[in-house]
């Protein structure tokens, strides 16, 4: 059976993550997080001193980025792969609050981004991949067989995040999760550097009112039709 790209886009706190993995798992796909990505870099600004009061020192992280070094690997037990950052296990750390309030404003920067989607295109080479992330469809592949864009209000998806927080055991307050939430799409929407967008030809995937046996039916269907279609085309 022929191999196609998966692109899925789409605000933050969507599921996105949660449907790609399912998605590569059923199909025997390799699945790439570039959401990990950025915030392993965020945390890696972080942990050098590169964000202090969040403010952003640039000029000190563009020169220590050839020192960060991004690996992701497969993990047997939970049947995906996680992110390392300069041969550590980071997979915990990057889902923090406190990672998730600088990463957009670390995947602004034109330096950041060039590195990281180099990175993803050689990871799809070969075919056979899905990625989820923000620019996807639009920057990463273009011309992915098949697109989704993933979007739900921003009071669910804050609901999402925060009762996924609280049972990793982070403190944090609804409110605060929403305005992260909120600030996030602005942020991301706005940037100079690779906006979100839906790209032309992505199918729109609002998934408010859906559950993950829904959401992943729904995009698992539409994988079967491109692919049958892309080997019936080959």
């Amino acid at each position: 059976m022929r191999k196609i790209t998966i692109a899925i886009d789409g605000y933050s706190s969507t599921g996105k993550s949660t449907i790609a993995k399912e998605l590569a798992k059923a199909l025997n796909y390799a699945y790439v997080d570039t959401g990990a990505m950025y915030r392993a870099i965020t945390l890696f600004a972080l942990e050098n001193n590169c964000i202090i009061d969040h403010e952003i020192d640039f000029k000190k992280l563009i020169s220590l980025l050839p020192k960060a070094k991004l690996k992701f690997r497969f993990n047997e037990e939970l049947g995906f792969s996680e992110m390392f950052l300069n041969g550590k296990n980071v997979e915990k750390e990057i889902r923090s609050m406190r990672v998730s309030k600088e990463v957009s404003k670390i995947s602004i920067i034109p330096e950041v981004r060039k590195k990281l989607v180099s990175m993803q295109r050689e990871m799809g080479n070969t075919k056979g991949i899905v990625m989820d992330g923000r620019d996807i469809g639009t920057i990463v592949f273009p011309d992915a067989e098949l697109k989704i864009f993933m979007t739900a209000s921003p009071d669910i998806r804050a609901s999402r995040r925060y009762k996924e927080l609280i049972s990793r055991g982070e403190n944090v307050d609804f409110e605060d999760v929403l305005k992260n939430v909120r600030e996030r799409d602005y942020i991301d929407s706005n940037r100079a550097s690779s906006p979100l967008m839906k790209a032309q030809d992505a199918i729109l995937f609002d998934n408010s009112d859906m559950g993950l046996k829904e959401q992943f039916e729904r995009i698992h269907y539409y994988a079967l039709q491109v692919i049958d279609k892309n080997k019936k085309n080959a």
